[in-house]
């Protein structure tokens, strides 16, 4: 018997009606879920191993994709709050481009 996978809507119904971000919002919020996840690849290489332990073969790609979840995760609920100041800084100077 084949098991009947939930659509994420019925799984998590938050996900269903969250809002769509403008966006400079969705763009300053994975900028800074890419300076997050830099700098904590950066942490996990120093401290996340024991010296002489060659690891697992793939763990490496595994470890990349934790590390990014969980900064996409961190973004997404304020992170270091780069994205708002971002976010912020663009709405004070919408509109006043340069004109042609």
């Amino acid at each position: 018997m084949i098991p009947i996978i939930p659509s994420p809507a019925t799984r998590a119904p938050e996900l269903a009606t969250a809002p769509v971000l403008p966006r400079g919002t969705r763009a300053a919020r994975d900028f800074e879920a890419s300076l997050i996840a830099s700098l904590m690849e950066s942490l996990e290489k120093t401290f996340g191993s024991v010296p002489g332990d060659s690891g697992l073969a793939g763990s490496d790609d595994f470890n990349y994709l934790g590390t990014q979840a969980l900064a996409e995760g961190m973004a997404e609920r304020g992170g270091f709050g780069i994205a708002a100041l971002i976010s912020k800084s663009l709405a004070a100077h919408e509109g006043k481009g340069h004109e042609r």
